[in-house]
């Protein structure tokens, strides 16, 4: 079987990560890397205090570039004559639940397309979620676009 035609047996299965908490020092380290300080994210006090939360949440952007993580742990590995995987971008994304800090999360990723692109390129399409343990709706939805480059 082709690495295409590996691929596009794969498409409509679903494969889940496992949880990981996100607590108050990754979101503290991650507003120090992206310099973004709002309170909701990094004053546990004043968030619990001043907003809907309950206190405070993660940036919607560590949420989303959790996803590389999870991406990696979730997959069956890539079949044999890869180069390599390359980040294409995203159709869309929504951030529709936020996560409060000490949530368990974990993301889930269905393959929805994979088509030849140039010789030795493949797309593949995965529509993405990150769900929140004991919550209904997701913190995000996404559809995440991937170039295999194969040899």
């Amino acid at each position: 079987m082709s690495i295409l035609e590996t691929y596009q047996s794969r498409i409509g299965e679903t494969y889940r990560s496992s949880w990981f908490t996100v607590d108050q020092d990754r979101v503290n380290t991650f507003a120090d890397v992206t310099l973004d300080h709002q309170f909701i994210h990094v004053d546990p006090d004043r968030a619990a205090k001043e907003t809907p939360f309950g206190g405070p949440i993660a940036h919607g952007f560590l949420t989303l570039s959790l996803m590389s993580h999870f991406i990696e742990e979730a997959l069956p590995a890539p079949p044999d004559g890869i180069v390599m995987g390359i980040n294409y971008g995203f159709e869309k994304i929504r951030f529709l639940t936020p996560v409060r800090v000490g949530s368990k999360i974990r993301g889930a990723f269905t393959l929805a397309k994979a088509e030849a692109r140039k010789p030795g390129q493949i797309q593949l399409t995965h529509d993405c979620s990150v769900e929140i343990d004991g919550v209904d709706n997701p913190a995000l939805a996404a559809q995440w676009l991937s170039l295999i480059v194969t040899a």
